[in-house]
């Protein structure tokens, strides 16, 4: 969207739906995190409503395992847990939005459509300034018939028909009333459920590109759709990094804070685990360092949290269309001792870069009591990262 297309009168939120498993599909995995075009599907429209400066709350509808999965949340965004049926996930993100009032405007959307445009969202938003429900529909092209068995029926008259898509978009008191009154039933239809109050349901014209992942031959269709590829290059990076141990400050290791005589001396609160992690990313991105996007001349970061940097990584690897594979972590130090707070550190990294703590390693050793590290005098670390990016 431009940055001249005027604002609506109501706030906007939307909620993004993907609590399915999409069995059809024949996946591995569930449907929503396949990759496409280098970031698992959901992802798409994740970043297209993100993106738009007029939706200001967001809800995924998602497990926690597929919430991690898909990597961090855009700023505004927050995460809540499917139901056994559509019509559930629909009412829990409604509760998560319970302080809004019923006269904000509601986007509600199917992850499985990941061709997600900022024109669909112009037309459906400009719908509601005279309607309280809107559908993006396109037309039905193919000839429809009856079927009987393995025999072929009567002939379906089209002209009356319409194929109806997502993001649907109603005010926000039309869909809680709708959800309410439909409370534990299995509709499939945000839509259906209005129209069930008796409120009418306006149209606007769909996309083509807002094709439905169900079948694995989708995958295909939806590449050629959005004109992406779905070739990946693997790409490495290192990270090193060392501070001075120093009396009266708080040590803190790989995201974690480690009781210990001695804390680390630096800017920022001297996490060297996850300087070093932070490095070994950006390199693989070949994105600079962390004193390039974190400057120590720079007054606010002094004393800041090192998982704010390792988050910003992250991020930085989910805009470029990437996806982080594995990351090897080794702290080198003679004292404290690592092991026991291993778990907990790879734990605290998994959570901070959103991805399932399987692809990340924390490893310790010494230097046999030679050299500073040896001395005690400080603590180094030295981390690899691979990441998978999309084909140039």
């Amino acid at each position: 969207m431009s940055e001249s297309s005027a604002l609506p009168p109501s706030p906007v939120a939307a909620i993004l739906l993907a609590g399915g498993q999409g069995t059809r599909a024949g996946f591995a995995q569930p449907k929503q995190l396949e990759s496409l075009g280098g970031k698992p599907v959901l992802r798409w429209s994740l970043d297209a409503l993100a993106a738009d400066r007029r939706v200001s709350v967001g809800v995924l509808v998602a497990s926690h395992d597929v919430a991690a999965a898909a990597g961090f949340l855009p700023k505004g965004w927050i995460a809540t847990d499917p139901g056994a049926e559509r019509q559930q996930s629909v009412a829990n993100a409604l509760a998560a939005l319970s302080d809004w009032p019923d006269e904000a405007l509601i986007l509600v959307h199917d992850a499985a459509r990941p061709g997600l445009g900022a024109a669909v969202i112009d037309r459906l938003l400009a719908a509601l300034d005279s309607a309280d429900a809107v559908i993006p529909v396109l037309p039905v092209p193919d000839t429809l018939i009856e079927a009987e068995g393995a025999q072929a029926g009567d002939v379906v008259p089209r002209d009356r028909l319409a194929r109806v898509q997502t993001p649907q978009a109603f005010r926000l008191g039309v869909l809680r009333r709708a959800h309410t009154e439909a409370a534990g039933s299995a509709a499939t239809d945000d839509a259906q459920l209005v129209r069930s109050l008796g409120v009418a349901v306006a149209t606007v014209e769909g996309d083509a590109r807002l094709h439905k992942l169900t079948y694995a031959e989708d995958m295909a269709i939806l590449s050629g759709l959005l004109g992406v590829r779905d070739m990946m290059r693997a790409a490495v990076g290192m990270g090193y990094d060392v501070h001075r141990l120093v009396e009266g400050k708080p040590l803190w290791i790989g995201g974690i804070k480690i009781e210990h005589s001695h804390g680390l001396e630096g800017h920022s609160d001297a996490d060297v685990g996850l300087h070093a992690l932070t490095d070994a990313i950006l390199g693989a991105l070949g994105d600079g360092d962390i004193g390039d996007h974190f400057p120590p001349s720079d007054p606010q970061w002094r004393g800041a949290a090192s998982h704010r940097f390792l988050a910003f990584a992250g991020e930085r690897v989910a805009a470029n269309g990437g996806r982080i594979g594995h990351l090897d972590l080794t702290i080198v130090a003679e004292a404290p001792r690592i092991g026991p707070h291993r778990v907990a550190i790879r734990n605290r990294i998994a959570e901070i870069l959103a991805i399932p703590a399987g692809r990340v390693s924390v490893k310790a050793t010494t230097t046999e009591r030679l050299g500073f590290t040896g001395r005690r005098e400080g603590i180094a670390a030295q981390a690899v990262a691979t990441i998978q990016l999309p084909e140039i």
